[in-house]
């Protein structure tokens, strides 16, 4: 990574990490999201169990996409998201750079706690594992293809449901592997296809998605 855009990774960290109430809001609705989910469905534990896959990734799903909302917003207001794309990096690197440092400060406190999640609903250290692993893999393709939305409608106002629609049936495919991986896994099966097949999405989605979203703000730009 050149120079200019590690000092852009290290400027969309701190940014963030100074909107604290950011970083709550995101936690505190993944963590309060997941423990909904026993009280209205059962606290049996072969049922938490059950819909333990599910639930984590469903709540992962909707905490990285509140923190999309401002993603582009606050520095295409100021002018600073148009000069960031007028630089001399390319601009597929400056985006993924950005998405990279969202991921980091949003995403990767989800991977963090997904193990405690994993024992509050009962799951063994196997089936725990694989679920870490499926988010180490899934969220930062969720991130990815987030960004396209978060592009698009950039400066619109309460956009965050928008960018929930739009790209909803991107993202189903990782939320079935997901938790197809941990399922496989509780049934004593593999979960290596899942997982690789999760590979291979964010591989994919670190191809294109950067060069998507450059795309997607010179729109929002022009």
């Amino acid at each position: 990574m050149s120079h200019p855009l590690l000092i852009l990774f290290k400027r969309d960290c701190s940014l963030f990490l100074r909107r604290r109430q950011d970083a709550i809001a995101i936690i505190g609705f993944f963590l309060v999201a997941v423990a909904l989910f026993p009280l209205g469905i059962s606290p049996e534990p072969q049922i938490l169990r059950t819909i333990a896959p599910g639930a984590v990734w469903i709540a992962a799903l909707f905490a990285i996409v509140l923190a999309l909302e401002r993603l582009f917003t606050d520095d295409l207001a100021d002018g600073t998201l148009e000069q960031q794309l007028l630089s001399a990096q390319p601009q597929s690197m400056v985006v993924l750079v950005r998405l990279a440092a969202h991921w980091l400060v949003t995403g990767l406190p989800l991977v963090l706690l997904s193990p405690l999640i994993g024992l509050q609903f009962g799951l063994h250290g196997a089936e725990t594992g694989v679920l870490t692993l499926s988010l180490i893999l899934g969220t930062p393709v969720l991130v990815l293809i987030g960004g396209i939305g978060a592009a698009l409608t950039a400066g619109l106002r309460g956009s965050g449901g928008l960018v929930t629609l739009l790209l909803l049936p991107l993202y189903v495919p990782v939320l079935v592997l997901g938790t197809a991986a941990v399922s496989a896994t509780m049934t004593q099966s593999s979960p290596e296809a899942h997982l690789s097949l999760l590979g291979a999405a964010l591989l994919v989605a670190l191809v294109l998605a950067p060069w998507a979203t450059a795309a997607a703000l010179r729109i929002t730009i022009d």
